[in-house]
């Protein structure tokens, strides 16, 4: 029997709270803008950064976890807060540092050299009978790179070292080209012009891990071996601050049965000797893994995450401050009817849970609508700019459930205020 009466007193009280909703439609609709654009922005932008650090996270790994890249200098080093002039005056690496890795490193299975990369980019048309593509960029490669970047093949195959020494005109596309000049035809044994020079295609490349999960020219790309690419191009280097950056980049991979620290120490001795370093001096170059950009990447997503919730979490706030306002005019008005139902019995606890009803449920319903705004931004994003996102069932509870403790928190105190009204004094309110 108790239980019934709660109940009963429990969905009268709910019914008052949406009726008083209702019969107040503008303020009601005010106090719910303003969380609904706090909870917008959480969603929105907790989806496109969990969109964007699940997709990095995938295209870092899919390089594989046992390469090791040897750069001139690297983001990890710019992210220790090395002076960026000093890192640019570093000697650049050159192709007979991977020669004398490969040479002296026992511990490496493949080591590969990527000109064209890390530095100043080369650029090229492909042309193909009276079909060209646009701007593509040309890397110059041992023919260990399927082996050191974990590349795969959708057909053909990659040159061989043969072909490399005898500095052979071969080309690997990226999938971008290969569609846009071999849309219905099979492109292997086909001859295409790379720049001013012409080159048999032997094989055409899977499609790349999406950088960011968004098409990033990640395909727009082709490979040749790295004697013909110096024979064609040279070496770009680009001057700035005193400094010069050339576009070079070296990979390894170590042997199955060998320890990765074990190689990144051979590594590191072989580069150490040849450019003639004293034991007291540091590294004039950067020798990183994926657990090294991984843990770049936590610390930049993390400071991101933090930034924009503490944005929108101000957002939120002025909504919250909102409600409290609201809802203490709303108990200045309603004195009154709040001495009335008083006299004839009412409890304190339920005046008091009317009010904070009311707050939760308007702050609950800028939840949902927030939540699903600030879904549709995200999906919106992603579909004009194929920027990913991530949105979890538990996003859209988070969000109703984070709106409705900000409105029973800043509804508390005007509630209160309203179940410490005194009965008599209330009902000669004017």
């Amino acid at each position: 029997m108790e239980n019934n009466l709660r109940s009963g007193l429990f969905g009268e009280i709910v019914s008052m709270a949406v009726n008083t909703i209702r019969e107040q439609k503008v303020r009601s609709g005010l106090t719910i803008l303003g969380i609904v654009i706090g909870i917008m922005s959480i969603v929105g932008s907790t989806s496109l950064i969990r969109g964007l650090d699940q997709s990095l996270r995938d295209s870092i790994r899919s390089m594989g976890s046992d390469t090791i890249f040897i750069t001139k200098f690297s983001f990890t080093s710019l992210g220790s807060g090395r002076d960026f002039i000093d890192l640019l005056r570093r000697p650049n690496l050159t192709p007979d540092d991977a020669a004398a890795i490969d040479e002296e490193a026992e511990s490496l299975a493949w080591v590969d050299i990527v000109l064209g990369q890390g530095g100043p980019p080369t650029m090229a048309r492909v042309y193909y009978r009276s079909e060209r593509t646009r701007q593509l960029t040309v890397f110059g490669s041992t023919p260990y790179y399927q082996q050191v970047f974990n590349a795969e093949l959708a057909a053909g195959r990659f040159f061989t070292l043969s072909e490399t020494q005898r500095r052979a005109a071969v080309v690997v596309l990226g999938q971008t080209p290969a569609q846009a000049l071999f849309p219905n035809v099979d492109p292997i044994g086909k001859r295409v012009r790379v720049g001013n020079r012409r080159y048999t295609v032997i094989g055409v490349a899977d499609e790349m891990p999406s950088p960011g999960g968004f098409n990033a020219g990640q395909d727009e790309f082709v490979v040749i071996p790295h004697t013909t690419y110096q024979k064609q191009f040279g070496i770009r280097a680009e001057r700035m601050m005193g400094g010069e950056m050339r576009a070079v980049m070296i990979g390894a991979v170590p042997h199955e049965d060998v320890d990765r620290d074990v190689a990144l120490a051979e590594i590191e001795r072989v580069m150490r000797i040849r450019h003639r370093l004293r034991l007291h001096e540091e590294n004039d170059f950067d020798v990183m893994t994926q657990d090294a950009i991984l843990g770049l990447w936590d610390q930049i997503s993390a400071a991101t995450f933090l930034t924009l919730i503490v944005v929108s979490s101000i957002a939120l706030l002025v909504g919250g401050i909102g409600v409290m306002a609201i809802m203490t005019i709303s108990v200045t008005e309603r004195t009154r009817e709040i001495g009335t139902r008083r006299a004839i019995g009412a409890k304190r606890r339920e005046i008091l849970w009317q009010f904070l009803l009311e707050a939760s449920f308007l702050t609950a319903i800028g939840g949902v609508l927030g939540s699903l705004l600030g879904s549709g931004i995200g999906l919106a994003v992603h579909n004009i700019t194929g920027f990913p996102v991530s949105l979890p069932w538990w996003s859209f509870a988070l969000g109703i459930g984070f709106s409705a403790t900000v409105g029973i928190l800043f509804g508390l105190f005007p509630a209160i205020r309203a179940s410490s009204l005194d009965p008599i004094e209330a009902l000669r309110h004017e």
